[in-house]
């Protein structure tokens, strides 16, 4: 593969000079045009050493408008990128739509260095590229354009460009130890890189292989390749319908049971029963919470259930049994311009806790497949793809460490209206009933639905669902203490 690009093409600086005017100006109105369309652009930059990847996004931020750019360099992993999941430093820094993300190394590094290097095996190193494919294909999928550039050198142009920048006292600096080192090691370097080529090398994101042995077509083809994908991009939005983003009908009934009919509504505990199991649990729970702060082992706790179903409450009795400095809780809402213009996952990445630390997330990432899809926020593609894509999500969390706990508490429409009227006649529970929570018991049987699909399809072995009985709030909190509890025994011991 690399060697059908080690063509030594030139372009001579008369002809570069002509065809720079051009390129920049279009450049910039396909940059002006992206503006308003829900197209993020993602430019991964990549090759060997010594192939001007650094002067490339320096050019790339002096052709386009650096308003609506944004460069990131991974260096090192930091403390606070080691305590989570790998792909959290990526995440966060995902370009918003209609703006560029630059990224000078990328989710491709780490898998290819430590390939080279001999830390990972050859099926360890194909499943990391497979997960990466699907990482891209799931950004695509949410509108995201993936411009991936990898410039070669051969191995000969590589040492001389290496001892041409080391001669220079002006670019010495720019020359490690190692640089040599990989230079040595070039051949194996070309044998993985080439697999990650071939392994995800899509129709969603593609490669651009470049000849970087000449910095002015180096520059004028970088400029090209970005240019046709973001035209082509625009042509397409151009002539795409409308998504339809209306709420799907109400079943009027349920032909079937769901996961939530078969749990035992009548369970009770009395007064004396919820006090002594309170205290016995909590303190468990302050116990355990500090082991796992102790090992290192962070949680995230999410809270999913009908409306007036006791969630608050729960919440409140698992954070007084916790040190304030080690819990965060995190209450989802409607999400902000800023959250809305990134994939939807994107907000909740970066509430992801610290290692030894817990988020107790009130509403979570389930909300896709639940209000979102009820309520047409979401078409049925958007949702659908989802339970794949958040049963990702968290398998990445379990695989870094963490440990996570689910729960669905689930009250009758009895109680629920019991509750309602409750909270309009107490003043200080007014403020938790409003009009959409009247609005949303029209739709109990299309919120059983979704609820059931949800429950089937993301209750997995590493992050099962806890569905809690919660017509009686007693109950409720204690299986809610008492599954915590186990959960965080099983992880530390």
């Amino acid at each position: 593969m690399f060697k059908s690009v080690e063509l030594g093409l030139k372009v001579f600086q008369e002809e570069y000079q002509k065809a720079l005017p051009k390129l920049r100006a279009d450049l910039l109105a396909a940059q002006l045009a992206l503006k308003t369309t829900p197209v993020s652009v993602i430019v991964l930059v990549a090759g060997v050493e010594g192939a001007g990847k650094a002067q490339v996004v320096n050019t790339l931020t002096e052709w386009l408008d650096p308003r609506g750019v944004e460069t990131n360099a991974f260096w090192p992993k930091s403390d606070e990128e080691r305590a989570r999941p790998r792909y959290w430093r990526f995440w966060r820094t995902l370009p918003g739509r209609g703006k560029i993300g630059i990224f000078f190394g990328s989710w491709y590094t780490d898998p290819i260095v430590l390939r080279v290097s001999g830390k990972t095996e050859e099926g360890d190193y194909e499943r990391e590229l497979q997960q990466i494919a699907a990482f891209e294909k799931m950004l695509a999928a949410d509108g995201a354009l993936i411009v991936k550039l990898w410039y070669h050198l051969s191995k000969k142009d590589q040492k001389k460009r290496l001892k041409k920048l080391e001669n220079d006292p002006l670019t010495r600096w720019r020359v490690t130890k190692q640089d040599w080192k990989f230079h040595k090691m070039y051949d194996d370097f070309a044998v993985v890189s080439e697999r990650a080529i071939q392994l995800t090398d899509t129709g969603e994101a593609p490669w651009h292989v470049i000849d970087a042995s000449d910095r002015h077509y180096r520059e004028l083809e970088t400029g090209r390749v970005l240019l046709e994908a973001i035209q082509q991009r625009l042509d397409k939005l151009a002539s795409a319908p409308a998504r339809s983003r209306t709420a799907p009908p109400v079943p009027k009934r349920l032909d079937t049971a769901t996961v939530l009919d078969r749990l035992p509504m009548d369970r009770v505990l009395s007064d004396k029963e919820y006090k002594n199991k309170l205290e016995k649990y909590q303190g468990q729970l302050n116990q355990l919470t500090w082991a796992a702060q102790n090992k290192d082992v962070a949680t995230v706790v999410v809270f999913e259930g009908s409306d007036a179903a006791g969630k608050g409450g729960a919440i409140r009795r698992v954070t007084s049994a916790i040190d304030a400095k080690l819990y965060r809780v995190v209450p989802i809402a409607a999400p902000t311009d800023e959250e809305r213009a990134h994939h939807y996952l994107w907000r909740f990445w970066r509430h992801l806790p610290h290692a030894g630390r817990i988020a107790i997330f009130d509403r979570s990432w389930y909300g896709r497949v639940l209000v979102e899809r009820v309520e047409g926020f979401a078409t049925s593609e958007e949702w659908m793809r989802a339970f794949n894509e958040i049963n990702d999500f968290e398998a990445q969390m379990v695989e870094h460490g963490m440990v996570v706990v689910k729960f669905w508490v689930h009250i009758s429409p009895e109680e629920q209206l019991k509750r309602f009227k409750e909270r309009q006649q107490i003043a200080y529970k007014q403020h938790k009933i409003t009009d959409e929570d009247w609005r949303n018991r029209e739709k109990t049987n299309a919120y059983k639905l979704a609820a059931n699909d949800m429950v089937t399809r993301t209750s997995t072995e590493s992050a099962p669902w806890t569905l809690v009985p919660g017509n009686n709030k007693q109950y409720a909190r204690i299986e809610i203490l008492k599954t915590l509890c186990k959960r965080l025994e099983e992880a530390v011991g």
